[in-house]
């Protein structure tokens, strides 16, 4: 996924064969923020412009702006997995949260020598 981030708050990019031209979106807040471009350049003046008026246009309507995902997950999962993963997280030398972390890491940035 083509991303971009300003400010706290992270777009998702896609290219538009429709339009002919790189639209954005605001990721991780329920109100729609979008934009585009013809170019990176273009994009990334429209994405910071559409985060501006964002935040202008909340405070002037006296509410606050939505934030992005706040880093905190909560799972349900079998227990046979939290076991599995709690022991695979002692057996590296880390807890819980950086072993998670780690390896969702690892498969958002694969390893480009693999």
């Amino acid at each position: 996924m083509n991303t971009m981030a300003y400010k706290g708050y992270i777009a998702k990019i896609r290219y538009s064969a429709e339009d002919s031209c790189l639209v954005g979106e605001i990721a991780g807040i329920r109100d729609i923020v979008g934009f585009h471009g013809d170019s990176v350049a273009e994009l990334r003046t429209a994405f910071e412009e559409a985060v501006e008026d964002y935040l202008e246009m909340c405070e002037e309507s006296g509410r606050p702006p939505q934030k992005p995902y706040s880093g905190e997950l909560t799972l349900h999962i079998p227990p046979e997995i939290h076991t599995g993963i709690a022991m695979a997280a002692e057996a590296s030398g880390k807890n819980l949260d950086q072993w998670v972390t780690d390896t969702l890491s690892a498969v958002l940035q694969p390893d480009p020598e693999s």
